[in-house]
């Protein structure tokens, strides 16, 4: 079984609208980006960039869980990435 390494590095991305954060398994190193609308379907009220990176540290490993379960399944974005969706964390 591969060893997924997530370093904490976290971080709103203004451009991107998402928080950011690294993955790392084996020789693969990729970028995971968390769009500010998945967090709007999480929380109660429209998030800013500090709320969205609170929610991810608070439900951190509900997002590593996610992105563990789409490299298994070898489903990175077409730049080699991931970006998650809602329907990632409901599965």
């Amino acid at each position: 079984m591969p060893i997924f390494t997530f370093p904490d590095d976290a971080e709103w991305d203004d451009e991107l609208r998402a928080v950011v954060f690294s993955v790392e398994v084996g020789e693969y190193r990729g970028q995971i980006r968390v769009p500010r609308s998945l967090f709007q379907s999480l929380l109660p009220v429209s998030p800013t960039p500090e709320a969205c990176v609170e929610a991810f540290h608070l439900e951190r490993a509900r997002f590593e869980q996610a992105v563990e379960r789409r490299i298994r399944e070898r489903r990175l974005s077409p730049d080699g990435n991931i970006d998650l969706s809602i329907a990632d964390l409901k599965q």
